[in-house]
């Protein structure tokens, strides 16, 4: 059952001139418009995030819990040549996930020329920004050269392809983006602003493709924090489209931007404003897009949590309880969409308030970028590792949270940050699907009857939804969502089948 559902709200249309239909780029200063259409992109659930505490005169903000990793695994015989390099790459261990570099899939591309003895292969890690990757490329170096009939070694270091973990249709602009962190406070003025522009070049400054979204129609802050070349966004005519401005590699969005200067206008009206700019722009490839998110808990905030799907979320508050108070509420926002668990928040950073953070603020130049060595970008610095750690971990959480066993013709369940694993029969799953086609919404009978579903049948296709739920596609071309508080509460196997042979 979702506790919350997007409601259809007016959006941006673009218009071009007649000199101007021939193509080209239209400043959105004289096309922006407001219509009346309905946004087609269906509400989700989000992701997760961690949280923040408080000490005296400081920012306290927080990291995110969050995913990645498609886990894979390399095999080879002991004994050959591919069996001792990959024997001595399981060697290393990645320290979020546990588990050796061959078994996570990081090893790509190995050639061996045994007459030579050269070595060359690729480590494709999860995130360009990964802050041990010099230390995977040199043990890899290590281990390797360390085999007797190794005369030369050759890594590449590469990450993977930006791509959401969320299995459901997005809209095109958001279709390449690994990671969506939310940087939110609920409380005006207490550095949510500062924190996700300097936690956005600080992930850019580690290797990321970055790029920041203000939602704040009412009082846009990322045009007085950066200083790009161009000042307006533009849009494509032929592919109604807009083009983000860019600063210092980090590509930019606000309304802001729009040649509209602050918003006067309604609820409804600002979120389809901030659904039309988000999901309509050419983000491209994307390792993580951080969102500025607006003060309060209302319908915009909510639009944009069930519209995005939400990897983690940074919280930023001070120490004072009139802050505090509605922070607070925020992290119950997040935590009733299955972002936050409640306050079981483990990262905590302290950010000082200096005249010099506030200052940069003004100036149009992040402070990180300003600077790089000092104590408030250390403070960053750290801040972006438990970002890019968390995420990482969650998406390779989310990515084998349910998978099935056709060997043992049983669904397999894991949800993330549980250590018990448990079976399903799948036809017992598909019999406990909750939609409209199962059950009358308004009666509660049940519409789909035991022997409607055969005792053997057996899912196609298995796909996270986000940090909550998966979506099931069935012979019969049904797609069940089955969120994992669901799945925990159906009834186990408890007689495991034997395993049988799988035919390919």
């Amino acid at each position: 059952m979702q506790l919350l559902h997007a409601p259809s709200w007016p959006h941006l249309s673009f218009q071009t001139s007649d000199r101007n239909s021939k193509g080209g780029l239209l400043s959105l200063e004289k096309c922006l418009q407001l219509s009346t259409a309905n946004c087609s992109f269906q509400p989700q659930k989000l992701e997760r995030s961690i949280w923040v505490s408080h000490k005296r005169n400081f920012f306290s903000f927080c990291a995110t819990k969050a995913t990645s990793v498609e886990a894979g695994s390399s095999a080879a015989s002991s004994g050959t040549a591919e069996g001792d390099v990959l024997k001595a790459l399981s060697q290393i261990i990645d320290p979020d996930f546990g588990t050796d570099i061959v078994t996570c899939g990081f090893v790509k591309d190995l050639l061996i020329d045994e007459a030579s003895g050269e070595v060359s292969f690729r480590l494709e890690l999860t995130t360009p920004a990964c802050p041990i990757k010099d230390m995977f490329e040199q043990q890899a170096n290590e281990v390797v050269a360390r085999l007797p009939w190794v005369k030369k070694v050759a890594v590449t270091m590469s990450a993977q392809p930006a791509k959401p973990i969320f299995a459901g249709d997005l809209p095109a602009g958001l279709r390449r983006i690994s990671n969506i962190v939310a940087v939110s406070s609920c409380k005006g003025g207490v550095g949510k602003s500062t924190v996700a522009v300097n936690l956005a070049y600080t992930l850019a400054g580690m290797g990321a493709r970055v790029g920041v979204f203000d939602a704040d129609v009412y009082g846009p802050s990322l045009p007085t924090m950066v200083s790009p070349e161009n000042r307006l966004l533009e849009m494509n005519p032929e592919k109604r489209t807009i083009i983000p401005t860019d600063y210092l590699g980090v590509k930019l969005v606000s309304f802001g931007f729009a040649g509209q200067g602050r918003a006067i206008m309604r609820g409804p009206m600002v979120s389809g404003v901030i659904d039309q700019l988000l999901t309509t722009s050419e983000w491209g490839e994307l390792d993580y897009l951080v969102i500025d998110m607006p003060p309060g808990t209302g319908d915009i905030q909510l639009t944009l949590c069930q519209v995005v799907p939400l990897t983690a979320a940074v919280i930023v508050t001070t120490p004072q309880k009139l802050a505090f108070i509605d922070v607070a509420k925020g992290v119950r926002m997040f935590s009733k969409l299955k972002v936050v668990q409640q306050f079981g928040i483990p990262h905590l950073f302290d950010l000082p308030i200096r005249p010099t953070l506030s200052a940069s603020g003004d100036s149009g130049t992040p402070e990180v970028v300003a600077d790089p060595q000092g104590e408030v970008a250390q403070t960053f610095q750290n801040l972006g590792v438990c970002v890019v750690q968390q995420c990482a971990k969650i998406r390779q959480q989310v990515s084998t949270a349910v998978t099935y066993d056709k060997s043992i013709k049983a669904i397999r369940v894991k949800v993330p940050d549980s250590e018990e694993e448990f079976l399903l029969h799948p036809a017992t799953v598909r019999r406990n699907d909750r939609s409209a086609q199962s059950v009358d919404e308004w009666t509660g009978e049940q519409k789909l009857q035991y022997g409607d579903i055969p005792e053997d049948i057996e899912p196609e296709e298995i796909r996270p939804m986000g940090n909550y739920a998966v979506s099931i596609t069935w012979p019969d071309g049904f797609n069940q969502i089955a969120p994992y508080d669901q799945l925990q509460m159906i009834e186990r196997l408890v007689d495991v089948p034997q395993p049988t042979a799988v035919q390919s």
